[in-house]
Formats: C-alpha cells, structure tokens, sequence
C-alpha cells in the first residue's frame, strides 16, 4: 500500500498541523516587525466571512460533483452568513482543482468540494499529483454519498444485468465503458476483474460527455449517477441495468443491485467538503457547523434525494478518520482492478 504523503519532503509551510519551527517570543516579533505582524493579528480577527467564499469544483458544470456543489451552495452559504462562488476548475480527474486548492491561500475565502476520485483513488492511480491528501487540506465534514448505475443504450440488446455479463465473458473484443472520473474507472475495472471478462476503458473530460457517447451508441455502457442518468433513463435514451449499492437504491426501486449477478460488487462515492490546511481553526469550526446545519435542511435534502444523493453528515474529526479508512480503501480496489498507476 503506497503512503499518503508519496515520498513527497515535508512542506516548508508546516501542513497537517505540524509545529512550526520554534522561534523569538511574541513581543519580540511585534517589536522587530509590527508592519508585517500586525496586519497578520488583525486579519486573524476580521469577522468571517466579510467577503464572497470561492468554493472549487473540481469537475465540469453537469458533472455529479458539479450537481452536488450548485445545490449546497445557497443554504451553506447563508448558514455561514456569506455568499459561496462557485469555481469550476475541471481536468485530469479532479487532479487541477484539487491541486487548486491545495494551492489557494489558507484564509477562509477558498473551500473546496473533496470527494472520492481526488482523495482516494487519483493518489492510487497516478504517479504522482500535485497535492497531498492527508497534508495539504483540512477536512471540515463529509456531507453525502451516492452509487452508480449501470447504464447502455437503449437500443442496446442487454436487457438485464445477466445478459449482459454473459456478453462481456463471451469474448471477442471487449466492450467499451466510458469514464469521466477515477472512481468510476475503479468501478469499471473491478466489474471486469469480478466477471472474469475482458474490458476497454475510455476516459472523457466529465460524466456528461462519458454519458453522451453512451447514447449514441457508440460506447457500450458507463458508470453514471443517478442526477445524470434518471432523466435520459424516463426518456427512453438509456437504460440501467443495475446499481452500485449492496441492496436496492429507494430512488430506483426497480433497479436491481449489481451485486445479484456479481456477489460483493458494492462502489459508492461521496462528497465532503475542505479547505486548505493552515485555514484557521475558528473559520474551520463555523464552516463545519454551517455544513451541518445545511444538511438538515429539510428543502435541501429533499432536491438531493431526487438527484441520487444520500445525506451523511459527519464533523471534522469523525470525516478525517473517513478519509483515512477510504484511502486504503480504495487503495485495495484499485489493486483488485489490477490498475497499476501511471
């Protein structure tokens, strides 16, 4: 199982909490330098937020995270008593607006929507990126998680999960999945792997383009969420074959787990919500509050619950242990799927 930290040296800004260097007191710092420390002590004191809070989407508009962020935006955003910007920063799975936000200042004013393909599968996946996911960001609460459903074309002849399978282990060549994220890459290798069936994996930009191709019959089947897939499903373009969950998913009642033809495939993916490590604690905590107070929101969680999403609040603690146990979580998926990084 490959670290966290990926051989990277410790950063010289003291992320994760580390304690910084030990230096002269406080007084004599005010005194050599009050043109640079007073400024510091009086931000540090600035009500928050007193300015617009730039939440980083890592994926495209349309996209499952994309879906998820537009719809926390304006309760979290007044629970916080501020405005949340959203800011699309889509690429290489996550990896250039995760890395963005790694990046962005720790004051307050840059959030970041942290889910399952940047924390847990893209350090697996790939040689190197440029963050660290249990160094560079501070975790203030997970806020929901969601399966997948199968999905091909509606004129595709597979009309059930079985038949389907029975397809991919004929042999010949093998059929095509699209992927727009690195989880379901995962989900798609290991769906192979447990079938004993050979498959082709194409990447595209998001799940909205990797859906389309799906569509259009020109790529066997994909890994979509529900928000993309339920409304080209009800018109009659797509339809779902199984979902990710162990047992069946209330939204899709009629949809039968994945698991009845392959036992034990179970893939669920989950959004939480960070910010740059240094941020400071007090904002961390008022951000982590807002958070939940959000998710109690019986109109937000109402809108979730139709576009796939189960709520799952949980506190800073209680999600970085989260993000620990699913790190080698998926660690251990992405070596079932023989996916070796690249």
């Amino acid at each position: 199982m490959r670290d966290p930290s990926h051989g990277r040296a410790p950063d010289a800004r003291c992320a994760g909490g580390d304690d910084p260097p030990r230096g002269p007191g406080r007084r004599a710092v005010l005194r050599a330098t009050p043109a640079l420390a007073l400024p510091a002590i009086a931000r540090a004191q600035a009500p928050w937020p007193d300015r617009p809070v730039r939440l980083i989407v890592p994926f495209p508009p349309g996209s499952a995270t994309d879906t998820f962020a537009r719809g926390l935006a304006e309760p979290l955003g007044r629970e916080i008593g501020g405005t949340l910007v959203i800011e699309n920063r889509a690429g290489g799975n996550g990896v250039v607006g995760t890395g963005a936000g790694a990046r962005a200042a720790p004051d307050g004013y840059t959030l970041l929507i942290y889910s399952t393909s940047a924390a847990s599968v893209n350090p697996h996946t790939m040689r190197q990126v440029p963050y660290d996911p249990a160094r560079d960001f501070a975790p203030i609460g997970l806020a929901a998680e969601m399966p997948y459903l199968l999905v091909v074309s509606a004129g595709n002849p597979a009309r059930s999960m079985a038949a389907f399978a029975d397809r991919l282990r004929a042999g010949g060549e093998a059929a095509t999945f699209s992927h727009g994220n690195s989880a379901s890459l995962i989900a798609i290798n290991l769906l192979g792997r447990m079938l004993g069936a050979p498959v082709r994996p194409i990447p595209y930009r998001g799940g909205p383009e990797a859906l389309t191709d799906v569509m259009a019959g020109r790529i066997d089947a994909t890994f979509t969420d529900p928000a993309a897939g339920l409304a080209q499903i009800a018109a009659g373009r797509l339809r779902a074959l199984g979902v990710t969950t162990a047992g069946r998913f209330p939204l899709v009642p009629d949809v039968p787990p994945l698991s009845d033809t392959v036992p034990g495939y179970e893939v669920t993916v989950w959004y939480g919500l960070a910010a740059p490590a240094g941020t400071p604690a007090p904002i961390l905590s008022r951000a982590g509050a807002a958070l939940r107070r959000a998710l109690d929101d019986r109109g937000l969680v109402g809108r979730l619950a139709v576009q796939g999403y189960v709520p799952r609040p949980m506190d800073a603690a209680a999600f970085g242990d989260f993000l620990r146990a699913e790190f080698d979580l998926w660690g251990e998926r992405v070596r079932l799927a023989g996916i070796r990084p690249e």
